[in-house]
């Protein structure tokens, strides 16, 4: 299963590039659209009573929202950076710039899909661990 968190409606164009190659390969997963900013408590609670075994977090400008996630969990948290200022390159930066103990895996600039194919793969990955 798979979280997608955008940090706004604005972000639903990323938001549908993931969901179409989540839906190709046949994989549950869930949106919600939260800010960390201005919805800090729900991102909170979604967070840590989410079944998801992978997030993926879509956000612009400050784009804190994966580094919050990725500090309330344990599981993999895959950034994509929204074009909204700067082309882009203030979120690409926020989300890589993760401290140490708080990994954000990050994908190019307006690329849902390749967090989707991502977020498939570590999936895989903990099926071959079932399956052995």
């Amino acid at each position: 299963m798979i979280d997608i968190i955008a940090g706004s409606k604005s972000d639903e164009k990323i938001v549908q590039k993931a969901v179409t190659i989540l839906e190709n390969h046949d994989t549950l997963f869930n949106v919600y659209y939260i800010s960390a900013h201005r919805d800090h408590d729900k991102l909170v609670e979604t967070t840590k009573t989410s079944s998801a075994d992978v997030f993926i977090c879509i956000a612009g400008l400050a784009a804190a929202l994966p580094g919050v996630v990725a500090s309330l969990t344990d599981k993999p948290v895959i950034g994509v950076p929204v074009s909204a200022a700067l082309n882009g390159l203030d979120a690409l930066l926020s989300m890589v710039q993760m401290p140490k103990g708080v990994p954000v895996a990050t994908v190019g600039i307006d690329n849902g899909q390749n967090a989707a194919h991502l977020a498939i793969r570590i999936l895989k990955i903990k099926e071959k661990g079932r399956n052995k």
